[in-house]
Parts: structure tokens; sequence; C-alpha cells
């Protein structure tokens, strides 16, 4: 192959990402198209929703209209590369090009794990302290943790990502992945990095684990106050609150622990990149439709931001 005979004289990297051709190739660059831009207008509806329906002004859905926010910019660092791969001849990304994505790939899925947790923590104060909840949970508190969670998000991966970026790289710079990501790149070295490989791997699990036993925690206690609820309906309704947050949790951190969490031998390349897809395209594409269609208040403001813009067409 062309790509891998000039591979020596690349001065960035070779971003194989899938290596199908022919109709396979066409099929699977219109359905990744297609759930990008349904993810864009999925997500982009909600932060829209939110901003002009002042009904749903509250803690939840400022959040949720920040979390789809968050999920635009990731699903773009990954998307467009990869669609613009699938035709590309040279399939080269800039060694600048490359470390800028994988910073803000890891960034944005840190700034996501930190956003999952406080979208935990505003159900429990909802419904373990619902008197004292929109005191709690004031315009302040909710901006503080947002910059936080994109402050904290940002400053996780950056030490580490540098000093791998002075490392010199050897051979075939080929990076059998979709995207740059840590141990295909750390692959290409000269010589091995077991301390950056532990430093990354620790750093991605800390980021991972930490979170995800906060949000299992949060929702533990919830449970024991869902039971405590008299009425069936009382409970149907605390339920239905948080169904939608844990189905996201389950589907983004059980595909990312799946990639992180396990030795890097036990993944074979393909499959590395199916799931890696999953959780960076996949799940923010059905983020939009697991809120909005399991939360009345969310369905009913969509149709009423709809019949406005439709009553202003005509």
């Amino acid at each position: 192959m062309k790509i891998y005979r000039h591979s020596n004289s690349v001065t960035g990297f070779i971003l194989l990402g899938f290596t199908c051709t022919g109709e396979i190739q066409k099929l699977l660059f219109m359905l990744l198209l297609t759930i990008y831009i349904l993810t864009l207008m999925g997500n982009g509806s909600i932060i829209y929703t939110v901003y002009w329906d002042e009904r749903i002004h509250t803690p939840m859905y400022i959040l949720l209209a920040n979390f789809s926010f968050l999920e635009i910019c990731y699903v773009t660092t990954t998307v467009p590369n990869v669609l613009a791969n699938f035709f590309s001849e040279t399939k080269v990304i800039s060694f600048s090009g490359c470390f800028l994505q994988f910073y803000l790939f890891f960034s944005l899925g840190a700034v996501e794990c930190f956003f999952l947790a406080i979208m935990a923590f505003d159900r429990y104060l909802a419904i373990c302290r619902p008197l004292h909840y929109h005191i709690t949970m004031s315009r302040h508190l909710q901006t503080s943790l947002v910059v936080n969670c994109w402050v904290i998000g940002f400053l996780w991966f950056p030490v580490p990502i540098i000093i791998i970026s002075q490392l010199s790289f050897c051979g075939p710079k080929i990076i059998d992945h979709i995207l740059c990501d840590a141990s295909p790149i750390l692959v290409l070295t000269c010589a091995p990095a077991p301390m950056m490989e532990f430093i990354c791997s620790f750093l991605s699990s800390m980021i991972l684990v930490v979170p995800f036993f906060f949000i299992i925690g949060t929702y533990a206690l919830v449970l024991k106050a869902v039971l405590r609820i008299p009425s069936r309906r009382g409970r149907r309704k605390a339920f239905s609150t948080c169904g939608s947050h844990l189905v996201v949790v389950s589907l983004f951190y059980g595909s990312a622990m799946a990639i992180y969490m396990r030795p890097r031998s036990g993944h074979e390349a393909e499959t590395q990149k199916v799931v890696t897809l999953f959780y960076s395209t996949v799940t923010p594409f059905l983020n939009p439709v697991i809120y909005s269609l399991r939360n009345k208040e969310m369905k009913d403001a969509l149709k009423k931001v709809t019949i406005d813009l439709e009553l202003e067409g005509t």
C-alpha cells in the first residue's frame, strides 16, 4: 500500500482509521456522517429549548444544556477527522494536529466524567433534600460546578501529553486507530516508555473510577430515599428523573472502561476502534434521544419551541 511505503518519510503520523474499502467504506462514511449531523441537531435542540423555555430554567435542565454543549464539542474532536480519513490517500495527520486531538479528546472525556457526576449530585439533592434543593443548588453553585468541571478536566492530562510529545518516534509512524490515543502513540517511541504508559493508564483509570463510584454511591442514597416514598406514583416519578441519566452513565462508562481499564494486549485493533467510536460518537448521538423520550417536561418544552418556531415562520 502507498501509505505504508512512504510512512518513514512522513513528517507527522499516519492515522489508519477504518481500513475497509469499496461499498462498505461508503456505507460507513454515510452512517457516521448521518450520526454526526443528527448529534449536532439533537444536542443543539436541547440547548436551544432550555435557553428559550423559561419553564425549564431549573438546575437539572441547565446542567443538561451544558452537557449537550459538551457532547457537541466531544464528538467534533473525532468524527470530522474520521470522515476525512475515509477517502484520504495518505491518511497523514500532522504531529501538532495529532497531539492536539489527543489532548482535546482526553480532556473533554474527563470533563464528561465530571459532568455525569455533578448531574448525579443534582438528582441526589432534588430527591434526598427536596426542601433545601433550590437554596443549595443556587445559580452560583451551578456555575461553580460547571466551571470546575471544565477547568479540572482540561488540567488533567496536559503534563503527560506534553512529555509524550517530546519523545522520539521511530520506524513507520502508523497509528492503527481512529484517533490519536496514548497506547498506539507510545508503541511508536524509539525506546520503551513504561513509566509514561503507567501514568497514562493511572490517570485514565482515576478519571473513570472516582466519578463512577461517586455516581454509584449517590444513586445508592437516592434509591434508599425513593423506597421510603409512600406513593407508587411518587416513586415512579423519582425513578423517571434518574433513569435517563443512569442509561447515559451505563453507556459511557461501560464502553470507556472496556478500553482503558483492561490490559492493552487485551484488545484487537479493530475492536478497540469500534468501542472507541461507540462511546465517543454513538453515546453523544443517543443522549438527546434518551433524555427527551424519557422526560415529559423536555418533550413538552421541545413541542412548545417547535410550535413557536412554526408560528414565527408563517
